[in-house]
């Protein structure tokens, strides 16, 4: 698989090119629009990941530029543009997935794997529902049986991960590295507490409850007819 990076931040580049490439990528590296447009134009890659904020032509323009010459390969938004607004635009333009910076790398990889797994056709849905749970990844907005619920950027991103993979056993180690971007470390609570305290805010007043502690495996969403 053939990815292109395009950013314009030297240190950001080399540390997604190291990763990507050690995750078996071949990729290819450009710093300013111009010379983006250019390669993706000529290089037939799997997927594209494209910053908004670029010498020569922008993100919007790149995106564009390739959109309108009916090529149709993957492009993930990699920026620190995180107004509704802008994953709103960046979506409409064609996008196939949008992350905001600071990011975890653990979570790109992640993104970047289900994009390619879905390949060129088909639009995975920006709205995750389990029983009258709903995330909306767009809006980034929580709701359980109509009900807003506020959130934490962990917490949310916590909830995103169970709910991408309701129905599994999640063990800590793989919820440390998703989410907290570390190694798991035997004698910290932090996912623990963590599950504790989105427990609280999305099961709490309700009679069926979600979040459920697999004891010694870890932790699980799902309905109670799931189980």
């Amino acid at each position: 698989m053939k990815i292109l990076i395009v950013e314009d931040e030297p240190k950001t580049g080399d540390y997604l090119r190291q990763g990507l490439s050690e995750a078996g990528f071949v990729v290819d590296l450009a710093q300013d629009g111009t010379d983006g447009l250019h390669l993706a134009l000529q290089g037939e890659y799997d997927l594209v990941i494209l910053d908004v904020m670029l010498p020569g032509l922008d993100g919007w323009q790149v995106l564009q530029s390739l959109r309108h010459r009916g090529l149709q390969m993957p492009v993930l938004f990699l920026t620190a543009r995180d107004q509704v607004e802008d994953r709103v635009k960046g979506l409409e333009l064609g996008a196939d997935d949008y992350l905001v910076k600071p990011f975890s790398f653990a979570e790109l990889l992640a993104r970047v794997r289900t994009i390619l797994r879905r390949g060129r056709s088909g639009n995975e849905s920006t709205v995750l529902r389990v029983a009258d749970l709903e995330l909306d990844l767009l809006r980034r907005r929580v709701s359980r049986g109509g009900r807003r619920i506020s959130l934490t950027a962990k917490e949310f991103g916590l909830l995103e991960l169970l709910m991408r993979r309701h129905g599994e056993v999640l063990p800590r180690s793989l919820i440390a590295s998703q989410v907290w971007d570390m190694n798991f470390d035997s004698d910290t609570n932090v996912i623990e507490v963590a599950i504790r305290r989105l427990r609280a805010k999305i099961d709490e007043g309700h009679e069926v409850k979600l979040i459920h502690t697999v004891r010694g495996m870890g932790y699980v969403l799902e309905a109670p007819e799931e189980r």
